[in-house]
């Protein structure tokens, strides 16, 4: 006995795409829609051309009980001899089936078919003898017709019916009128069958090339995906349209921005960004790893283009770049730092190896006094730093910034009035922001102590001022350089200018030091300043609020 081949597993083939979907429903509803139109107008006709028979019926029977001729012959002996040809003429004439003559017992006079002349009408004539005109359909012999049929009044004898005209076109007849128009409405339906398709066809289309062939179920997961990972990115994403209107934008969007409210929709230009981040935002080209400045915030921007479609958006990434700037700082700091002791210890060899060779020249005395003196200058001032500024950050800050200065012939001093005492930074103030305002400040300084300035000008000098005191810590730098121009005042603390390059620095990379001391004063809660000095040159004065060390 064989045992029946297993059939192989049927194919699950998936859900078809959501074009293709669309596609079948819509030309199933322009089917049913057009195949509706096409009963319904097929039924009106049918009514219609009914309606179009009763009326030539009417018009002809009407027409034929009014005649002078037909009154005339219905007085006579023999009304067929006169009433024969003219009904026939008016048939033809009036496009209906029969025109039959009778007389008042329903014989009748006239008949398209000649042996029917003689014998009883086939219809009702009940209400046409009470003086009504009156429609019906009824088999005649001819077939089944629509008729009228209509009194002949007599005027001479007082009106009173002296015979009757029934009038009529078959049901074949409208039945052929009706398949004409039939056939017309066929051709209709199905060109605008056809042409629905191709129209469907056609959206459906690009449709699915927008959709690139995916069904209800994959968008719908594609959607949720796209949300998800929106919510999760902590780095902000931001998408214009072509008209440069936030078209979406993530949480990490709205808060490395700083936007409040709904954004969606707005111009770029109306969300309150500073000017530089603006104009980045909005320029057409693209943009890689470009550092701009928010209210407390640096940024990384990149923006590229969105290729495609008429109207050409971009899709905008934002990463926080503030701590890292931060830490960028302080390694600064520390690597000026190491360059001072390094340049230090270079100093020192060089003035260990001018002791030793006075010592072998026997001049001892001299030996000892150089050494003496050197001692003395560097100790004076490490002592006044560390006497005076008890916070070691800035201590270390300060002593590094001297021995740079020191190796760039510049003097840098500690005015008398500084005092820093331990404990009196709260935690709230971070050393690191103190680092970013003081350091950046006096590289400022320095570069603008070191310009060029007038042949037998002052030697170059730098003062700085550190003081916590009536609850604020004082911090002022100044310098005796070529100072900041009049005109150049408001524009200091923006993204791009540098005292060494001007607005090219933006390009390089540079001028970011001033705009870090304003974003990280504004971050404490404090007011940074820029005035003259007397002997020229500039002052920055920045003041930060103490507040209280909270204790347990």
């Amino acid at each position: 006995m064989r045992l029946p081949r297993p059939r192989p597993p049927r194919r699950l083939r998936g859900p078809r795409s959501l074009a293709g979907q669309l596609f079948a429903m819509q030309v199933v509803l322009v089917a049913v829609a057009v195949m509706g139109c096409a009963v319904f107008a097929y039924l009106s006709a049918g009514r219609q051309a009914e309606e179009t028979a009763r009326r030539q019926a009417t018009a002809a029977a009407t027409a034929v009980a009014d005649s002078p001729a037909v009154i005339a012959a219905a007085r006579g002996k023999n009304p067929t001899a006169a009433l024969q040809p003219y009904s026939e003429q008016l048939r033809h004439d009036a496009g209906v089936d029969f025109v039959v003559v009778m007389g008042t017992d329903g014989t009748r006079w006239t008949h398209p078919e000649p042996s029917a002349i003689g014998h009883k009408y086939l219809g009702h004539i009940g209400p046409a003898l009470r003086g009504k005109t009156f429609a019906e359909t009824h088999m005649g012999v001819l077939g089944p017709s629509v008729r009228v049929v209509a009194p002949v009044r007599d005027p001479r004898r007082g009106g009173r019916i002296t015979a009757l005209v029934s009038s009529g076109i078959t049901i074949e007849t409208i039945s052929e009128q009706l398949r004409d128009q039939v056939l017309a409405l066929v051709g209709v339906a199905a060109a605008a069958l056809a042409l629905g398709g191709l129209g469907t066809y056609v959206i459906n289309a690009r449709l699915r090339r927008h959709t690139h062939g995916m069904n209800a179920g994959e968008l719908s997961r594609m959607h949720e995906y796209h949300q998800a990972a929106l919510h999760a990115v902590r780095e902000g994403l931001l998408m214009l349209d072509g008209q440069r209107r936030v078209a979406l934008i993530n949480d990490g969007g709205r808060e490395l921005l700083g936007l409040s409210g709904e954004a969606v929709g707005r111009p770029v230009a109306e969300l309150g960004l500073p000017p530089a981040l603006t104009e980045a935002l909005l320029s057409p080209g693209p943009r890689v790893d470009e550092l701009q400045l928010t209210g407390e915030r640096v940024l990384v921007v990149n923006s590229a283009p969105v290729s495609g479609g008429e109207r050409r958006g971009s899709v905008v990434t934002l990463r926080d770049h503030t701590e890292l700037q931060a830490l960028s700082g302080e390694l600064d700091s520390v690597r000026g730092f190491t360059e001072a002791l390094r340049s230090q210890a270079h100093e020192a060899a060089n003035r260990l190896h001018t002791v030793v060779s006075l010592i072998e020249l026997g001049r001892s005395e001299e030996a000892v006094e150089f050494a003496t003196a050197e001692l003395e200058l560097a100790q004076a001032l490490t002592d006044q730093v560390v006497g005076a500024v008890a916070e070691p950050v800035l201590a270390a800050l300060l002593l590094g910034k001297a021995a740079q200065a020191n190796e760039r012939g510049i003097e840098l001093t500690l005015t008398p009035d500084s005092r820093i005492d331990d404990g009196l930074l709260p935690p709230a103030l971070p050393a690191r922001d103190l680092v970013t305002v003081l350091g950046n400040l006096l590289d400022n300084a320095l570069d603008a102590a070191a310009a060029p300035g007038e042949p037998g000008g002052a030697p170059p000098r730098v003062a700085v001022t550190a003081r916590a005191a009536d609850g604020e810590l004082l911090l002022r730098v100044a310098d005796n350089g070529p100072g900041v121009a009049a005109d150049a005042a408001d524009e200091i603390f923006r993204r791009g200018w540098s005292t060494k390059q001007g607005a090219a620095a933006s390009a390089r990379g540079r001028g970011l030091g001033l705009a870090l001391v304003q974003q990280a004063v504004r971050r404490n809660g404090g007011t940074v300043a820029l005035d003259g000095t007397p002997g020229g040159g500039a002052r920055f004065t920045v003041r930060l609020p103490l507040r209280a060390r909270v204790t347990a």
